[in-house]
């Protein structure tokens, strides 16, 4: 996984470059970041199919908080950020969310 973060000077505004690198043994289709910065929408932000494979997608995110956040891949399954700043458990209490400090 990957997590890129580009702070602008003129604005309190990180682009940030989410990017699910390809893995043999994951063949998705489809991937999308989730978070509390689209409300957890799981089709807010679709990712970019890369042409090496894995996906990509930048978004932009007010700088000066924290975000938790997962990849949704083919709908179904959950992937965490090994790149992420932290990880935090869910409100289910069933797996840990991703979080990114900016």
């Amino acid at each position: 996984m990957g997590i890129r973060k580009q702070f602008l000077k003129t604005k309190p505004v990180c682009k940030v470059t989410f990017t699910i690198p390809e893995k043999k043994e994951n063949a998705a289709k489809i991937a999308h970041v989730v978070g509390e910065f689209n409300d957890w929408s799981t089709t807010a932000n679709p990712m970019k199919r890369l042409k090496k494979g894995g996906f990509s997608t930048t978004v932009d995110l007010e700088t000066g908080r924290s975000y938790q956040f997962r990849y949704l891949l083919e709908a179904s399954h959950w992937e965490n950020d090994s790149d992420a700043d932290g990880y935090l458990p869910t409100p289910y209490g069933d797996s840990r969310n991703s979080v990114i400090q900016l």
